[in-house]
């Protein structure tokens, strides 16, 4: 655990790097260019590189044997188990539109499971960290610990996603089940929604489609704060991208069972 403190120290350092990068070019976030080749728009920004490249150095200069798997350039091998994972904005749409709920993600992982992960909320000056049983808001106030609602029932959860149409065929009717069984239902936070049910005024957040930096970040502080994490069948493997993370085993385990084919 102290080495994991340590780590928290030095991922606060990378979060601050991409803040330098991000927040002076929010207000005019200038072209985005589109990576998406579906015809949908994934965008990504000059702050979105700069950003990712000022974090990657810092882990280069002190870090040289870890791995680094983030979303805008090459991965890095590492030599060793160490690997940091980076999202420099989770949330490029939001950010674009002037939107401040966009968020970095970084996570460290040991052999390949996320271990540490912070949700840093530049604009709204909120950084969350877990790791082990350590889960903590930083804002202007102070430091808070961060635990998840008690919510049982999917008849009182609040469920967060990103947006309706990342949701496809089969997906979308199965999410649809869940939503309209929830009390109400929330849009367009992207990671800032799981940060939220860390600190409890979220219940629920699924989601489809996502890849592992948009969501290693935030298993860690989840974890920490007494959450669950798995994916729509109610296991544990996450690499299929389709998430479900909820303030209780009991919330869990009802979601999955509509998310389930035939639920």
């Amino acid at each position: 655990m102290p080495q994991l403190e340590a780590f928290a120290d030095f991922a606060r350092s990378l979060a601050d790097a991409a803040r330098a990068e991000t927040l002076p070019r929010w207000r005019d976030a200038g072209e985005a260019r589109n990576k998406a080749l579906d015809g949908s728009f994934n965008p990504v920004t000059e702050a979105d590189v700069a950003s990712e490249h000022a974090m990657r150095a810092l882990i280069e200069a002190n870090f040289p044997e870890h791995g680094i798997a983030a979303e805008e350039l090459e991965d890095r091998a590492g030599d060793g188990p160490w690997c940091w994972s980076l999202d420099p904005i989770d949330g490029t749409r939001s950010f674009v539109c002037g939107m401040p709920s966009w968020v970095t993600l970084i996570a460290l992982l040991r052999d390949g499971v996320p271990v540490l992960g912070l949700i840093d909320a530049p604009r709204l000056g909120e950084r969350y960290i877990g790791f082990g049983t350590t889960a903590m808001l930083e804002d202007r106030d102070g430091q808070h610990v961060l635990r998840v609602s008690d919510c049982r029932r999917l008849a009182d959860a609040r469920l967060s996603a990103t947006d309706p149409y990342m949701f496809i065929g089969a997906d979308a009717e199965a999410f649809a089940r869940a939503r309209l069984a929830s009390k109400a239902t929330r849009w367009g936070h992207d990671g800032y929604g799981y940060a939220r049910l860390a600190a409890g005024s979220v219940d629920l957040v699924v989601e489809a489609g996502l890849q592992p930096y948009d969501y290693n970040a935030v298993v860690p502080v989840i974890h920490a704060a007494a959450g669950v994490v798995g994916n729509w069948q109610g296991g544990e493997e996450l690499s299929g991208g389709n998430i479900v993370a909820a303030a209780t085993r009991e919330l869990f385990e009802e979601v999955v069972s509509l998310l389930r084919p035939g639920g």
